[in-house]
């Protein structure tokens, strides 16, 4: 199924359109393999397209992915499937998790978490505003942990929103996503504006807030003894990533964090990935340097005055696409959103 938004745009207000519809789709494509939305395209036709069953659909279909469990190093474990990676610093001072899958793997992901030992979760960490990474806080949070994040973190969870999708509803309306506010239960009892420190179980955590870049909300962690980094969406390893432009999404961002990982990493550093195995600096490295030649590319076309629809037309990845397209996002999203998130 190829994506249908902006036709032409040649405006300002165009670009804003394309930008909404674009964070839809893109969003889509970021939980699904671009074969299983074709694939999927007839039968999601034939059903009720409203928002919140799309919504549970996407939750489902992430469900889906098998849990695996792989040590990171003695106290930290990487969760990863249902939702892209969850980490998992354990001791006697309690476990301390960053990220929560979706909704749905909730059972899976208490087993989990209790197959570690007996101690209670005391914090969890979100690296950013996205459901697929905050799904479970509330249920977190009401067995006994404080939810800590950046501020904007709090802030996207607390505000609705309206993202439509790829593909038109039985009656021709377009169908979309609604992201109603967040219960209270599941917003970020703690936020911080720039840098946080934890210690607990031997560890040194840093969480440090980036300029926008997979949106305005992100963080990583650093676990410092451990010498692991989870990024969340701020690294898709081996793969095009999404970024956001409706929540401040920017790809020199994007950039700028990929560089600020890379200033901390050595060769043994464990980077886990929002989307994608685990990584290392290796991989971090040429996931930036694919970014810095998508944005030179893109920006020349966009310069040079062509629309978005048009930048697709000239297939500026194509030597790209091989390795770095047949992931969640395909060649022309991938250009659409370079394009919007200049």
């Amino acid at each position: 199924m190829k994506p249908s938004f902006v036709q032409k745009q040649t405006s300002r207000r165009d670009i804003l359109r394309g930008s909404v519809t674009l964070a839809g789709s893109a969003i889509l494509a970021q939980l699904f393999p671009a074969t299983l939305l074709r694939a999927s395209a007839v039968g999601y036709a034939q059903q009720a397209t409203s928002p919140a069953n799309l919504l549970a659909d996407m939750r489902a279909k992430f469900n889906a992915a098998p849990l695996e469990t792989q040590t990171l190093a003695e106290d930290v474990t990487m969760l990863s499937g249902p939702g892209g990676a969850v980490v998992v610093l354990n001791g006697p001072d309690g476990k301390f998790v960053v990220d929560t899958f979706v909704a749905p793997a909730w059972p899976r992901l208490k087993e989990a978490l209790d197959a570690l030992g007996n101690t209670p979760v005391n914090y969890v960490i979100d690296t950013h505003w996205h459901f697929d990474h905050t799904d479970n806080n509330a249920q977190l949070h009401a067995s006994g942990a404080t939810v800590l994040a950046h501020e904007n973190t709090k802030k996207r969870m607390s505000e609705p929103h309206d993202l439509p999708v790829l593909y038109r509803g039985p009656d021709g309306a377009l169908a979309g996503l609604h992201f109603d506010p967040s219960p209270a239960e599941a917003l970020p009892q703690q936020t911080f504006r720039t840098t946080y420190k934890l210690q607990a179980n031997g560890e040194s955590l840093t969480l440090q807030h980036v300029p926008p870049a997979h949106t305005d909300t992100d963080i990583y962690v650093h676990f410092e003894k451990a010498n692991v980094i989870q990024m969340g969406d701020l690294f898709f390893n081996g793969m095009y990533p999404y970024i956001d432009p409706g929540t401040g999404g920017k790809i020199t961002g994007t950039i700028a964090a990929a560089d600020k990982i890379l200033s901390l990493a050595d060769n043994d550093t464990k980077i886990v990935a929002g989307h994608g195995p685990l990584g290392n600096k290796a991989d971090l490295t040429k996931f930036r340097d694919m970014l810095v030649t998508s944005r030179d590319r893109v920006e020349k076309l966009k310069s040079a005055g062509k629309s978005a629809q048009e930048a697709v037309a000239e297939r500026p990845f194509a030597d790209l696409d091989p390795v770095w397209g047949n992931g969640i996002i395909n060649s022309e999203q991938w250009v659409q959103i370079v394009y919007l998130t200049l």
